[in-house]
């Protein structure tokens, strides 16, 4: 991986704790949720035209990876309704690499370095270990099950989309008219999801709150646009652990927007994470 390669992810990894701050800020994360999506498929459409539909052999990656997230967005919906962001986001994006990493060697046979490993292990430990007391005000001496069961759902489906969309992007020709594509169709089916949840009437006040959709669902795009393009570069499992380093940019900003807590313990976390990301690039 080379050094645009790595700087490119960690600013996807910014992009992505932005997006997922503002789900939690939001009064609704499911209406925001739903207003990143149309907002991301808005301007996914306005740019097909530009880079073209991706290749015939890509598209059934394309619709793997929307039926991925719609139930990816479902769990983090069902995550962020039951536990902190301090909690449920280092969970899920800590438990992925590790689930990424073996998934790619046994399927895809990418094989990692000794330094490779040590990175991935030593960053998947030092965000989990950021949600070890991320419980809500007041519980915060254990875990909840309901949210440590949708984090570690999701992290099941961020491991899925990732081999699926690494490998699509890969075949597509283009791996931006891949993302493209795959946001635009995202946005159908989430879409879909939202009106069995809460019927026509819940699209009301939407309109109203456009700017938050055209920002969160520029973030969106532009993150995991860039996380597919660095998979055709580099292998998939190292660009998906440098994704997780968003959980810093997460903490950071559930601190101050969200007020959440920020203990020592986590702070010792972060230096593990920023351990494995010097191993990671040195591999």
């Amino acid at each position: 991986m080379d050094s645009f390669v790595f700087v490119a992810v960690l600013f996807a990894a910014l992009c992505h704790a932005g997006w997922n701050a503002a789900v939690k800020r939001g009064l609704d994360p499911l209406a925001t949720t739903i207003l990143m999506a149309i907002g991301a498929a808005l301007i996914g459409l306005a740019m097909l035209p530009f880079t073209g539909l991706p290749e015939n052999a890509a598209w059934p990656f394309v619709i793997a990876s929307v039926l991925i997230h719609i139930v990816y967005f479902a769990a983090l919906i069902e995550s962020y309704a039951a536990g902190d962001m301090g909690l449920v986001y280092p969970l899920a994006r800590g438990s992925a690499p590790l689930m990424t990493a073996g998934a790619t060697t046994l399927l895809l046979g990418e094989k990692l370095n000794g330094l490779g490993w040590t990175g991935i292990v030593t960053l998947a430990v030092g965000v989990l270990l950021l949600s070890l007391r991320g419980g809500r005000t007041g519980a915060d001496q254990h875990l909840d099950r309901r949210a440590v069961f949708f984090a570690l759902f999701t992290a099941v489906t961020i491991c899925l989309y990732s081999v699926v969309d690494g490998i699509g992007g890969r075949t597509s020709g283009n791996p931006h008219s891949y993302t493209l594509a795959m946001f635009v169709g995202n946005s159908a089916i989430m879409l879909v999801y939202f009106l069995a949840r809460r019927g026509f009437t819940a699209l009301a006040p939407l309109p109203k709150l456009w700017p938050i959709g055209l920002f969160g669902g520029s973030l969106q795009l532009l993150s995991y646009g860039i996380v597919i393009w660095a998979m055709t570069k580099a292998p998939i499992a190292p660009v998906t652990a440098l994704r997780e380093t968003s959980v810093l940019f997460g903490a950071v900003l559930a601190f101050f927007l969200l007020k959440e807590p920020l203990k020592p313990a986590r702070i010792a976390a972060a230096l593990m994470i920023v351990c494995g990301l010097v191993l990671i690039r040195l591999s």
